[in-house]
């Protein structure tokens, strides 16, 4: 009973904030909230970012981070992407982002669980459909990071500045 307690709390100690801030939607022209994630932007495809778009967060908004976690995972959170340093005026995130550090009008990105920096695509274990949680959160601040910073910099940056929240969830499974 108590090994199980501290596997899950630490699992979710690893897991990215769900603040209790306004509400940002966010949303994916290639799939649906809770819908299937297409192949082309898993391992089994492209292996590249799915196009995002959001509504319009408070004024007072400097950047926005982008956290995609595998709440499924059988050890556990997975990070899968963070980008940081979105600047305030986007609106949205093209397809396809490149996987490198500084991304020009975009967003500087850390690195996630593959040990990569850049978006890594969903790719669970045959037999099983995961849930991938995108989530967006408006800061009054730019981070002070630099290129593959890991989450828990990334958090422990955002502690205390986020101004809003938003989350799509895609599902992936392989045969």
């Amino acid at each position: 009973m108590i090994s199980s307690y501290f596997l899950l709390l630490s699992r979710r100690e690893r897991e990215a904030p769900t603040p209790e801030v306004p509400i940002l939607v966010l949303r994916s022209s290639a799939f649906e909230s809770g819908g299937n994630i297409p192949q082309k932007y898993t391992c089994d495809g492209q292996d590249i970012s799915p196009p995002l778009s959001w509504s319009d967060p408070p004024r007072e908004t400097v950047s926005f981070v982008l956290i995609v976690e595998d709440i499924d995972a059988p050890k556990g959170i997975f990070t899968h992407w963070i980008i940081f340093n979105i600047p305030a005026s986007l609106r949205s995130l093209p397809e396809g982002v490149p996987k490198q550090g500084e991304v020009e009008g975009i967003g500087t990105q850390g690195k996630n669980d593959f040990n990569e920096i850049g978006y890594g695509g969903p790719c669970p274990p045959p037999g099983s459909t995961h849930r991938y949680v995108f989530k967006l959160y408006a800061l009054d601040i730019s981070l002070d990071l630099n290129p593959g910073a890991t989450k828990e910099q990334v958090i422990k940056g955002m502690e205390g500045h986020i101004l809003a929240y938003g989350e799509l969830i895609g599902r992936y499974g392989r045969g």
